[in-house]
């Protein structure tokens, strides 16, 4: 049977995550929330046949008997709000990255979905993708890994309008904004589920004109090796990622939407292709997952996850503030 949820956020990622979650029939959109009702409607309408409830009332659309789960994709800095209220609902939550402004954050909400005895998932969707997988289960091919370069860095066209000089959410600290809050968690969510956490972070960002970081690199150190993260919503690079160990080198031509996976053979110069067909509706096999995790009760898989934001959000708050880069809570 289908879980039914409901979505806080109407813009295009909420779209695309309804889409492939509905694709896995293991979903169904019974509920939109927005602040305007029109918007409700015309979200909802994208859907004609379902019965979809509309909302302009939080604690209406939270309290709705007939929701399992709640999908958060509000704007960052609202993401803890949304996701403790739906906690304290007793509802499934699945928090669109980046999952909190601090750790403490995170923390309270964790313990809180232990509490009700639901689970509360973050929406990596890369690391769930089968070539990511292959790229990962493949690290034991190039024996001892002596470093890694993973890059994500897409040209926003709300940066024009930063040159213009205009603030728009994604370059607003006040929003809980900035490249690495949008692009460069991906990098840092890569390396963590591939390595582990790090023993030490060090960013080095790229400070645009509404404060915020506009891109940077972000070096993870390790034992016996360092691993060179690239982000940036400035310019786009196509950079593979790569994985370097002393039997060889693992090559993917990007971090997320994974098409390629490559083995090199420094020693007989021999390229050996390992992907399987890349999945054409890039969220469903986060949203697949998620859904086996709540349908089997699955807490086992539910705290790697755990750790792993934990992780991720611990990097990412750490290098932030070192430089400077702080949101509204954290001043």
């Amino acid at each position: 049977m289908a879980l039914n949820f409901g979505i806080i956020g109407t813009n295009w990622i909420t779209h695309s995550y309804v889409e492939c979650a509905q694709a896995t029939q293991k979903w169904n959109l019974a509920a939109v929330y927005s602040r305007k009702e029109d918007s409700a409607k015309e979200f909802a309408s994208k859907y004609d046949g379902q019965k979809i409830a509309l909302y302009t009332d939080l604690d209406k659309f939270f309290n709705d008997s007939n929701l399992q789960a709640i999908y958060v994709a509000s704007p960052n800095i609202l993401h803890y709000e949304h996701a403790k209220a739906a906690l304290n609902a007793g509802k499934h939550v699945i928090l669109e990255k980046p999952s909190c402004s601090k750790s403490e954050e995170l923390d309270e909400l964790f313990k809180l979905a232990k509490e009700k005895g639901v689970f509360l998932i973050e929406a990596w969707r890369h690391i769930q993708e089968a070539n990511f997988k292959i790229f990962k289960s493949a690290i034991s091919k190039i024996g001892q890994v002596r470093g890694a370069s993973i890059t994500f860095c897409q040209f926003s066209s709300r940066y024009d309008a930063v040159l213009k000089g205009e603030v728009p959410n994604i370059f607003n600290l006040e929003m809980g904004g900035g490249a690495l809050a949008d692009l460069g968690c991906y990098t840092v969510a890569a390396a963590v589920w591939l390595f582990g956490a790090p023993k030490d972070a060090q960013y080095y960002p790229v400070i645009i004109s509404t404060g915020a970081d506009g891109g940077g690199v972000l070096i993870l150190q390790y034992e016996g090796f360092t691993v060179h993260l690239h982000s940036s919503k400035m310019y786009t690079s196509d950079a593979p990622s790569e994985i370097y160990g002393e039997k060889g080198t693992l090559i993917v031509p990007s971090i997320t939407d994974i098409e390629k996976v490559t083995f090199w053979d420094p020693r007989s110069k021999a390229r050996e292709d390992l992907a399987t067909k890349k999945e054409s509706l890039n969220l469903k096999e986060e949203a697949e997952e998620q859904a086996r995790i709540i349908n089997e009760k699955d807490w086992k898989a539910a705290g790697e996850l755990e750790a792993h934001s934990r992780a991720v959000l611990k990097v990412t708050e750490k290098v932030r503030r070192d430089n400077g880069l702080l949101y509204p809570t954290e001043k």
